[in-house]
């Protein structure tokens, strides 16, 4: 059996090589709106669709692994995170698998309403005033892992969602 800590370490180490990502992809819009300089990043470009769809099949297991095989019970904000990334891990698999180039449209509801709804969880975690978001079942405030001083499961789910997009916007001109 794979223990709990060591999964939670490597998708927090995962999780900041992402956000790393997403920093690296916003210097480059900023370098190419002003300075008209352009950081390329065509590896990543032509291989956008693979990623976005291996990240939300990740976060579909990862999800699952944290309530099945650790037995942590998901909150209301962690179901409807779950219903917004799952069906993506099967619109990107579908769409990598048939070449199409307009992902995007299809995906960006789902990933941009997942990171809202992951940034408003975050938050309830990481405010003191809050106790639930539920009258029943787990609390949304309830912080199952925190590594790295401020990683916790909706920050992953932030994460991968702002990733998803990200990589659905550039492979819509993809080569």
């Amino acid at each position: 059996m794979i223990p709990t800590l060591a999964v939670t370490k490597f998708l927090s180490i995962f999780t900041i090589i992402g956000q790393t990502f997403i920093a690296i992809f916003i210097l480059s819009l900023i370098t190419k709106k002003f300075f008209k300089k352009e950081i390329k990043l065509t590896w990543i470009k032509k291989r956008a669709l693979l990623f976005a769809f291996l990240l939300a099949l990740a976060a579909m297991l990862g999800s699952l692994f944290f309530s099945e095989i650790a037995k942590y019970d998901p909150c209301t904000l962690c179901w409807i995170q779950r219903a917004l990334m799952y069906p993506l891990v099967f619109v990107l698999g579908i769409t990598l698998l048939k070449k199409s180039k307009n992902i995007f449209y299809y995906t960006a509801p789902l990933s941009i309403l997942g990171a809202l709804v992951a940034t408003y969880h975050y938050s309830i975690q990481q405010s003191a005033f809050v106790a639930s978001c539920s009258t029943e079942g787990a609390s949304c405030a309830a912080i199952y892992m925190f590594e790295f001083g401020y990683i916790t499961m909706p920050m992953m789910s932030l994460t991968v969602f702002a990733l998803i997009t990200i990589l659905a916007w550039m492979s819509r001109n993809r080569n």
